[in-house]
C-alpha cells in the first residue's frame, strides 16, 4: 500500500510521465523500425520487428520513467479508493 499526502499537482505529474513515456516508446520504434530499415529490412517487416523489439528495449532503458508512471498511478489509485470508502461512509450514515 502507498500512503502519501493528497497533492493536487500528482494529477498533472502522472499525465505528464504518461505522455513522456508514450512518446519515448514511440520514439523508440520508430528509431528501431528506421534502423533495420537501413540496414535492407523491408519497411513493413522492420515496423513489426520493431514493435516486437521495442517492448524489451523499453523495459531496459526506459525502468526510472515506468517506476514514476506506476508510482503515481498507486496514488491515483489509493486516493480514488479513500474517497469511494468515504462516499460509501457517508452512505451509510457514518461519521468519519
Amino acid at each position: 500500500m502507498v500512503v502519501v499526502a493528497p497533492n493536487a499537482s500528482t494529477g498533472r505529474t502522472l499525465a505528464r510521465d504518461i505522455a513522456l513515456y508514450s512518446v519515448a516508446r514511440l520514439a523508440l520504434v520508430t528509431v528501431v523500425a528506421l534502423l533495420l530499415f537501413l540496414v535492407g529490412v523491408p519497411l513493413l517487416v522492420s515496423a513489426l520487428l520493431a514493435m516486437v523489439l521495442a517492448l524489451p528495449l523499453s523495459m531496459l532503458l526506459l525502468g526510472r520513467l515506468r517506476g514514476r508512471v506506476n508510482t503515481g498511478l498507486a496514488v491515483v489509485g489509493e486516493r480514488r479508493k479513500a474517497e469511494r470508502d468515504r462516499l460509501r461512509q457517508q452512505l451509510h450514515g457514518e461519521s468519519h
